[in-house]
């Protein structure tokens, strides 16, 4: 099978934001850039495209243009094994953006996130129903996930 690559469109902006994700993710690394040509569609000599990979996962950011801008309708999600680690996402990447409820925020390029401990999907799906809705009301009064009061609702149900 081939690859599936994700397409993000900035105005602009393109490998200022690469280099911010590539910043925040450890492994995080430029593959490459293409410069726009005579051709166009930009002024000849500025970034086209900026190729990028984090946590594996190779992406494509654009400078399209003026264009329809980022919404919630689509996010990217970082799996976290501890709190240590929700913390530390959450801080970068909602740095200069927007931080939301249920572990939900937007970067300062308007790119929606989710940060979440693995700990959350693990509990959500146990069979006691009781339990596992137990933490779904306590993350819905969450902003950042915190793994411990998840636990902690999970245990206390």
């Amino acid at each position: 099978m081939r690859e599936i690559t994700t397409f993000l469109w900035f105005d602009g902006q393109a490998l200022e934001a690469a280099e911010h994700y590539t910043s925040v993710f450890e492994d995080g690394k430029i593959l490459g850039t293409v410069l726009n040509g005579l051709a166009g569609p930009g002024a000849e000599g500025t970034v086209l495209t900026v190729d990028f990979e984090l946590a594996g996962r190779r992406y494509i950011a654009l400078n399209g243009g003026p264009g329809e801008g980022f919404n919630t309708s689509v996010s990217l999600m970082v799996q976290c094994e501890t709190g240590e680690e929700v913390d530390y996402y959450w801080e970068r990447l909602s740095e200069g953006g927007e931080q939301g409820p249920c572990g939900w925020l937007k970067d300062r390029f308007g790119v929606s996130w989710q940060v979440t401990p693995t700990l959350m999907f693990e509990l959500q799906q146990h069979p006691d129903q009781v339990k596992a809705q137990a933490v779904v009301a306590a993350m819905l009064h969450m902003g950042k996930l915190d793994p411990a009061a998840l636990q902690a609702a999970f245990d206390d149900a």
